[in-house]
């Protein structure tokens, strides 16, 4: 090779930092740099279907492996066609690279009309990502692309995007002789003040009756949650820290963390602390923060912006969770907490009365997660979309062991989840993955599909079909008297699909069927569909707080009729 370009470096300092897989779309503002992949004989380049599905398969490479996600996209359209997968890894905390092209730094801010430009793209990546910035020249592209990857992996983790401009990426360059020349910075851990370590114990050692909630922030704190929780304190999770702590501990609750679970929400009226680690608190698992949670509750979280958001808190340590945890449960073992026993009872109680209370909520639907749990690999990765099936069983009554098999749109945006599911089957190559969706989010981006099918994903994609948006309709029947406008869908026939697609595909027409079909799909190597006819096996209940809508709905609506009657 006669000439060393800028392009071509960014690709090296990806691999000298751990990179195996990119995906991405080749266009005319990032050739040089794809060009340097094909060079670099190392990285793996995932063709997708749209830089959508691009950004979100990235993510979902991260969460299951725990390694930095990279996507490559052009400059304008394709940059923007990104943002959707940008703003979701934002919401989950994924350490995500975005690499992305420029107009020549001679049309910058000149609105010449130049290929892709579009106004102020740096602002709309900034909006957007943790950080964004662009290489201003060629020389700089290495320190900058070294500061974007700390900044990414750095708590609170995040999508970092840097831009390069075409005529940069095209620049000769000197390549770096040493390996360590190469080498990102490791990404700073933040330790707490020891004054607040001493303000939580004491509130600790204080409470009889603690509990723990614990977010997706905790991620890499699961050995000392373990440990905690092998001390007797009672735990629940967010849904996106569900699997930090393997379900089989009977003191965990896991994703059952109160909202429409009587036995759960009974434990925190019981409970005399909260130890909130790395989690928001969520809107739609505490109802906008209405759901009543211990009247003390202390808080662990690396963002300081945590100390005053939500639910007010008498504690607060700023610092990683796992470096904090680790002090805590060392000084614990040298002085163990006065734990009431009768509560720790109450809560491995607790678990099982919520979850055959949480079954008998589902009709046809009550035995899913126990079908697909017997016949999934222990290890798999279970990948969803934001559907039905998701937000009842799959959230809350699906064992997980550990937070790597824990994937899911985060911000709640329906459409993400078969994209983060191939991410996560191309990055987990000794790993099964299972994707559980909808129809109305497969269909955002089925084209997809031909990724998994030419990058040979080991993943099952369940498609839970009820022939439009479910959960769209429960709100209508809670908020539109059963006016099921715009929520009926037009589809194609997904056996058919996926035969076109080169896909091993079944139809369940029956509940008790639904766990050996699933088997029968896991069987097989790369992927494979199994589409649930809901419309066959029988409408999908309306989950809390929609039943309950549903139902003071229809008695107000009695009322008056009752009044006359009488």
């Amino acid at each position: 090779m006669s000439k060393y370009l800028a392009g071509h470096l960014v690709a090296d300092f990806l691999a000298h930092n751990g990179v195996d897989t990119v995906f991405g779309i080749i266009s005319v503002h990032n050739i040089p740099i794809m060009d340097g992949v094909t060079l670099n004989k190392t990285i793996r380049m995932v063709m997708t279907r749209g830089e959508t599905g691009a950004a979100h398969m990235a993510d979902g490479l991260a969460r299951a492996t725990g390694k930095v996600g990279v996507v490559i996209s052009s400059t304008g359209p394709g940059a923007s066609n990104a943002v959707p997968g940008l703003v979701e890894a934002r919401f989950a905390g994924t350490p995500l690279l975005h690499l992305t092209g420029q107009s020549a730094t001679a049309h910058l801010g000149r609105d010449t009309g130049a290929v892709h430009d579009v106004p102020d793209q740096l602002g709309m990546l900034s909006a957007v990502s943790k950080k964004a910035y662009r290489v201003e020249t060629a020389g700089d592209t290495l320190a900058v692309l070294k500061q974007a990857w700390a900044d990414a992996l750095t708590a609170p983790a995040g999508p970092v995007s840097v831009e390069i401009p075409i005529d940069i990426q095209r620049s000769v360059v000197d390549r770096p002789v040493h390996a360590q020349d190469w080498l990102a910075p490791a990404p700073r851990v933040a330790e707490p003040a020891a004054a607040d370590v001493d303000a939580l114990l004491r509130a600790l050692r204080g409470a009889r009756r603690p509990m723990i909630w614990a977010g997706g922030g905790a991620r890499d704190a699961g050995r000392e949650l373990a440990a905690l929780v092998d001390m007797g304190v009672g735990m629940v999770t967010s849904w996106n820290g569900h699997g930090v702590v393997s379900d089989d501990r009977p003191e965990n609750l896991g994703g059952l963390n109160g909202p429409g679970s009587p036995a759960v929400q009974a434990l925190y009226e019981q409970a005399d602390l909260l130890l909130v680690v790395g989690s928001r608190l969520r809107g739609h698992e505490t109802l906008d923060h209405k759901l009543k949670l211990p009247a003390r509750l202390v808080r662990i979280d690396v963002d300081s912006a945590a100390r005053t958001r939500g639910y007010p808190c008498e504690s607060f340590v700023h610092g990683d969770a796992a470096a904090t945890l680790r002090q805590v449960v060392s000084r614990l073992r040298e002085e163990p907490l006065q734990l009431d026993q009768a509560f720790t009872a109450a809560v491995r109680a607790a678990k099982t009365r919520a979850i055959e209370d949480f079954k008998q909520t589902l009709g046809p639907y009550a035995d899913f997660a126990s079908q697909l749990r017997a016949v999934m690999p222990a290890s798999a990765v279970f990948a969803r979309d934001i559907t039905l099936s998701n937000s009842t069983w799959g959230h809350r009554l699906f064992p997980l062991h550990d937070q790597r098999q824990n994937i899911y749109p985060v911000g709640a945006g329906i459409g993400q989840g078969l994209q983060l599911g191939i991410g996560a089957a191309i990055g987990s190559k000794d790993r099964k993955v299972v994707v559980l969706t909808g129809d109305g989010g497969f269909f955002f981006n089925m084209t997809e599909i031909w990724t998994a099918v030419q990058e040979a994903a080991d993943m099952v994609m369940i498609v839970m079909n009820d022939g439009g948006y479910g959960v769209i309709k429960h709100m209508q029947d809670a908020m539109c008297e059963g006016r099921y406008a715009h929520s009926n869908l037009l589809a194609p026939d997904l056996l058919k699909l996926a035969e076109l697609a080169g896909m091993q595909a079944w139809r369940v027409s029956r509940a008790e069927d639904f766990g050996k079909t699933v088997e029968h799909a896991l069987a097989v190597q790369g992927p494979t569909l199994v589409e649930v006819d809901m419309l066959a096996i029988g409408p999908f209940p309306p989950y809390y707080p929609y039943s309950a809508m549903i139902a003071a709905a229809r008695t107000a609506s009695a009322e008056p009729a009752t009044a006359a009657g009488g």
